[in-house]
């Protein structure tokens, strides 16, 4: 009997355990699903959770979309952000950051900030969103900037400040040379400070940093005192007459080889002969004379120039460097044989250049004396004493012009004749022979040249107060005959000399056959 009584007991107060616990656990559970109920009913499906932010900035409440249109604007106003650059001798630089170009490198960051959405699983959603907004969420930004724009802001905002290498220098007076020491400077090195800001640059201005020094490398000169002490040898020489020349002519030649004169190459370096004595100006010593242009002699600043060029493009050649660009002249020059010549013209790019190809320093020695001029090229021979090199010319085929080519110059009064002389055209090649031992070893083709061929030509006169002259000198314009021209024209000129000195009344045009006036 008591032990039927501890059951029923023992019965009792598990049922009333057993409905304390389930009530409980129904208030509990109905308490958590009421919660997960209204944040997924309340909800905006899409949306980035609050206190979530990319590299500090608030995308709470955004879509993926707006999200980021925040980045990008914030990307914008990093342009105009100044950061200093320090160069050089210590020399703060300014610039923006819209220089450098900024590249958003991690626009993936967008997926990850969007999983802070409240999509999927509600009741993870509602403990992550609880989490974000009780301790936040920061997703970094990765960002560098363009190689190809800091790169040109350091070349033009910030090697100025650079200290430049001072190369030893060579001179030679009174036939000897003498020698100055060098001296080392300092500039940026560009390479790794592209490095540097190319993927630092975001990280140091987020830490607060916007001040930058710029890595810098020392800068030796290119030879030392002793390399430039081994130059004395004469490598190439070479000398042209310009005696024929007026004094204007004369002055450009001369002009242009003290431009040249003093020229230091060390080995691998170009020489480019038209950065060397551009600009063609009355300030930097140039004055008006004869140049070719389409086929035509005209006056222009500098006239004679390449002179220079091809006296100094046979120095070359016979010291063996490497010429890198040759043109020659559109019509034959005088002063040089065919295809030995070396052209330069501003307005079509021509330019003679070389390399000093040798593994020493070498020397240009350039001067005039009794209209000639004449280059020198020193260095070091390395060539044995048997070895030997002409140039020799070779002409292919010539043209010869068949016709006279005269202009009308209505501007000009009847009697003005000008005339220029005709050009032979010609093709021809320009050849290198060396010699080992005073024997032949070879025969190479240096160049091969083309000079169109001129037909002489002339500039008539035809303005005159008597339309009867004018129709005279146009009919023997229409000739095609230059000595023709000259002849009418000395008739027509003579007659109007002869009204002129009279005083009175106008003369009637000679016949244009006879050159005797009508009624005589």
């Amino acid at each position: 009997m008591k032990r039927h009584l501890k059951e029923i007991t023992y019965g009792i107060i598990m049922f009333v355990a057993a409905v304390f616990l389930t009530a409980a656990g129904f208030i509990l559970f109905g308490r958590e699903a009421s919660a997960v109920s209204l944040y997924s009913e309340s909800s905006n499906s899409g949306r980035i959770f609050n206190g979530v932010h990319i590299d500090g900035i608030d995308v709470s409440g955004m879509t993926k979309e707006e999200a980021a249109a925040a980045v990008d604007s914030y990307i914008e106003s990093l342009y105009e952000t100044q950061i200093t650059l320090i160069a050089a001798q210590n020399t703060p630089v300014n610039v923006t950051m819209g220089e450098l170009s900024p590249v958003w490198n991690n626009p993936e960051v967008l997926d990850e900030a969007s999983a802070c959405t409240a999509d999927g699983n509600v009741i993870a959603r509602y403990k992550l969103k609880k989490d974000i907004e009780h301790n936040g969420k920061n997703f970094a930004l990765s960002i560098s900037f363009d190689s190809a724009a800091i790169e040109n802001v350091l070349a033009e905002k910030c090697s100025q400040y650079d200290i430049p290498v001072e190369n030893p220098t060579i001179s030679r007076n009174n036939g000897e040379f003498v020698i100055t020491e060098g001296k080392g400077g300092e500039g940026i090195d560009t390479e790794a400070a592209v490095a540097l800001l190319q993927n630092e640059l975001y990280n140091d201005y987020v830490a607060g940093q916007t001040e930058i020094a710029l890595p810098l490398v020392e800068l030796d000169p290119a030879a030392a005192k002793e390399d430039l002490a081994q130059v004395k040898d004469l490598l190439g020489t070479f000398t042209t007459s310009y005696s024929s020349s007026g004094p204007n002519r004369s002055k450009n030649v001369a002009n242009g080889c003290r431009l040249i004169n003093g020229t230091i190459l060390f080995p691998g370096e170009e020489f480019s002969a038209y950065d060397t004595i551009k600009p063609f100006t009355e300030a930097n010593g140039y004055y008006l004379a004869g140049s070719y242009l389409n086929g035509q002699v005209v006056e222009s600043l500098g006239g004679g120039i390449c002179q220079v060029s091809s006296t100094l493009y046979n120095a070359v050649l016979r010291a063996e460097l490497t010429v890198t660009e040759r043109h020659n002249h559109s019509l034959i020059v005088n002063y040089v044989d065919k295809s030995a010549d070396a052209a330069i013209a501003e307005s079509s790019g021509k330019d003679f250049k070389f390399v000093n190809s040798t593994d020493y320093p070498i020397y240009i020695e350039g001067y005039t004396s009794d209209k000639r001029i004449t280059f020198n090229i020193y260095g070091v021979e390395t060539r044995p004493d048997t070895h030997k090199v002409e140039f020799e010319s070779e002409v292919l085929s010539e043209m010869v012009p068949d016709h006279d080519n005269i202009i009308a110059d209505a501007g000009q009064p009847i009697g003005y004749v000008s005339t220029q002389s005709a050009h032979i055209g010609y093709n021809a090649r320009l050849w290198k022979i060396t010699y080992e031992n005073g024997e032949e070893v070879s025969r190479e083709e240096v160049n091969s040249s083309y000079y169109a061929p001129s037909p002489r030509s002339a500039v008539v006169g035809t303005a005159c107060y008597d339309p009867n002259f004018t129709a005279i000198m146009q009919g023997a314009i229409a000739s095609g005959s230059i000595d023709t021209c000259k002849s009418t024209a000395a008739q027509l000129k003579a007659q109007l000399d002869a009204v002129q000195a009279a005083g009175s009344g106008a003369a009637l045009p000679p016949d244009p056959g006879t050159g005797i006036e009508p009624g005589q």
